[in-house]
C-alpha cells in the first residue's frame, strides 16, 4: 500500500493536500491519532485498498512523539511518504483572521509549553503564542519528511505542487529545484540554498525587465555572461557531488533553492538549467515561487 502521512503547523494547508489526495484516489482520514495508523493500514489492505492518506497534527499531540517509530515500521511493509507543512507566523495569523477559526492550542496555557500535559484554560494563550507553542511541540517531526513552506503560496499553487509529487510513484529520491526572491524571504523547506544575487541582473535592461528566466531573450542574455555560467556550473557540481549521500541516507526528497533579489530572472534561469541537467539522473521537479502559478 502507498501511504501519505501529512502533518505540520495548523493553518498551513493540510486540508488542501488531503483534498488533492482524495481526488487522486487515496482513502483519506483527517486527525487520526498516530498509534492507529498501522491498524488502519492493515485493515484497508485486507479490504483491497492500495492508497491511504492520513493527516495527524497537534490535536493528537499525545501520540506525536511516536510518529517517527511508526513511520519506520510502516516502511517495512508499505511505501510511505511523509509531508510536513509549515508557514511563517504572519501568514498564519492572517489566515486565522480571515477564516475566524480558533487555533487548536489557543485555549491552552501559554506557560505549559514544556509540560507533558497542557491543562485547558479558555483564552489563556494568544494566537501568536499558540502558533509558537505548536512549532516547538512539532519540531521533532519537521525533519521526518518533505517540508513545504506555504507562506507565499496560493491554494491553487499548493494543489499543483502536490499533484507533481504524486506524479512520481517510484521508490527513489525526488530532486526539487526551487527559485525564489530573497526580498520575499528564504524558503524554510530548502535543504540547500544558493545565493545568485551577485550575478548580472537582467532587471536593469528595460526590455528584459518584464520577462522571466524562462523567456528566450533573458536566457540568451544570461548565457552570454561568463559569471552566470561559472556559478551555474559550480552549483551543479556541488549538488552532483553530494547527491549520493542523500540517497544513501534514504531520503525521499531533496530541495535545492536558488535565490536572487526578486526571484524572476537569474534564479529562475539557473533552476531551469539545473533541472534540465539532473533529469537524466532521476526524478526532478521544479518550482518558481515568485512566478504566477509557481511553475
Amino acid at each position: 500500500m502507498r501511504i501519505f502521512l501529512i502533518t505540520g503547523i495548523s493553518g498551513s494547508g493540510k486540508s488542501v493536500v488531503l483534498n488533492v489526495l482524495e481526488d487522486a484516489g487515496y482513502y483519506c482520514v483527517d486527525n487520526l491519532p498516530a498509534q492507529f495508523i498501522p491498524e488502519l493500514a492493515q485493515y484497508l489492505s485486507t479490504q483491497g485498498y492500495t492508497h491511504l492518506a492520513v493527516a495527524t497534527d497537534i490535536r493528537s499531540r499525545e501520540t506525536l512523539r511516536v510518529v517517527p517509530e511508526i513511520v519506520e515500521d510502516l516502511k517495512t511493509r508499505h511505501a510511505v511518504r511523509v509531508l510536513f507543512l509549515t508557514a511563517n507566523t504572519d501568514t498564519l495569523v492572517q489566515r486565522y483572521s480571515e477564516t475566524r477559526r480558533r487555533h487548536p492550542l489557543s485555549i491552552r496555557q501559554a506557560g505549559a509549553i514544556n509540560s507533558d500535559t497542557l491543562p485547558a484554560e479558555p483564552g489563556s494563550a494568544s494566537l501568536v503564542e499558540a502558533i509558537e507553542m505548536e512549532r516547538e511541540l512539532l519540531s521533532p517531526l519537521a525533519e521526518t519528511g518533505h517540508r513545504i513552506d506555504t507562506s507565499n503560496l496560493r491554494s491553487s499553487t499548493l494543489r499543483s505542487w502536490i499533484k507533481d509529487l504524486l506524479s512520481d510513484e517510484q521508490e527513489r529520491l525526488t530532486l526539487m529545484f526551487q527559485s525564489f526572491g530573497f526580498k520575499h524571504g528564504v524558503p524554510t523547506d530548502a535543504d540547500m540554498v544558493f545565493d545568485v544575487r551577485s550575478l548580472p541582473n537582467p532587471y536593469y535592461d528595460l526590455q528584459l525587465r518584464p520577462l522571466t528566466g524562462r523567456d528566450q531573450p533573458v536566457i540568451d542574455y544570461l548565457q552570454s555572461q561568463p559569471m552566470v555560467q561559472a556559478m551555474a556550473e559550480d552549483i551543479r557540481a556541488y549538488v552532483e557531488k553530494w547527491l549520493p549521500s542523500f540517497v544513501a541516507d534514504n531520503r525521499s526528497y531533496l530541495t535545492v533553492a536558488i535565490g536572487c533579489t526578486g526571484g524572476q530572472h537569474r534564479s529562475v534561469y539557473i533552476a531551469e538549467r539545473l533541472a534540465t541537467y539532473f533529469r537524466a539522473h532521476g526524478t526532478v521537479l521544479i518550482r518558481h515561487r515568485e512566478l504566477p502559478g509557481g511553475a
